[in-house]
């Protein structure tokens, strides 16, 4: 009896030990403070595009006939061959800072300097993750890390990444009216830390789903429109006009393609402010 006891115990505190101490280790491992499966994520502009809406075949996507080329970039180029983009034809790139507020490109200098040095008007942008901190959390983290500006003719204004959550629920676990308000305090921050209001780089579909119908933001925020296919489509509530479209996530310069939709002359204009 005494055998068959202890017996009992062991298994007891053996399947309590084994549930409890791997499932703590496992959550300390791969949950960040910003929700993120491990400190190293990286998700590019428009990572979640493809999956949520289609496009066509990579490298089919056709090549805009009118506009600026250029690209956007993240950790996942590394090391950006800056001087074959250039003959390529791009002359603008969109640089990854941030993501959430514990993530920060570990190739951002190369990319956002070496953008600029051969010659590119270069700008940054922010992946949000709305369901872990406020809109001006992020907004801070991003200015602090690389998401500034200067009128200088040649830096674009800070851009927000607002798409599907890659983590769960299409929306974040928001309604429409409160993504609406955490975008406008990421916008308000950003304004008040740089003096530009940011660009937002998002999808019309994914706009409508979990912003709704809310035209606040097309009067002085540059859209960034993400759609890959022939044209971009409808746009979401408030604009009548994109800025930048992201036709296609692979083409000929290394990242994804955009076009500016203006002249050169107007691009800088747009880095002006």
């Amino acid at each position: 009896m005494r055998i068959r006891r202890c017996i009992t115990l062991l298994c007891t505190l053996g399947t309590a030990l084994t549930v409890a101490v791997p499932a703590t280790a496992a959550t300390a491992a791969t949950t960040p403070a910003d929700g993120s499966r491990a400190s190293g994520t990286d998700h590019r502009a428009g990572s979640t595009i493809r999956s949520h809406e289609g496009a066509a075949a990579p490298d089919t996507a056709p090549r805009p006939l009118a506009g600026v080329a250029g690209m956007d970039v993240s950790s996942h180029q590394g090391n950006v061959d800056w001087a074959a983009a250039w003959r390529a034809g791009a002359r603008f790139a969109v640089v990854k800072a941030t993501e959430g507020t514990s993530y920060r490109n570990p190739k951002y200098g190369q990319q956002y300097g070496g953008s600029y040095n051969v010659g590119m008007v270069r700008g940054a942008y922010h992946f949000a993750i709305p369901s872990s901190s406020s809109g001006a959390a992020q907004a801070n983290y991003f200015v602090n890390n690389g998401g500034g500006w200067k009128a200088d003719g040649r830096t674009l204004p800070p851009a927000l990444d607002i798409e599907y959550n890659p983590y769960g629920s299409i929306c974040y676990g928001l309604s429409r009216a409160a993504m609406g308000a955490w975008i406008k305090d990421f916008s308000r921050t950003v304004h008040a830390r740089t003096g530009r209001h940011p660009m937002i780089y998002t999808s019309t579909n994914w706009w409508k789903q979990c912003v709704g119908d809310n035209a606040s933001f097309g009067m002085n925020h540059p859209l960034w429109i993400a759609r890959y296919s022939s044209s971009p489509g409808p746009l979401p509530a408030g604009w009548s006009a994109h800025t930048i479209w992201q036709y296609a996530d692979s083409g000929r310069f290394p990242g994804d393609q955009n076009v500016f939709n203006g002249s050169t002359a107007q691009l800088r204009k747009l880095a002006t402010g």
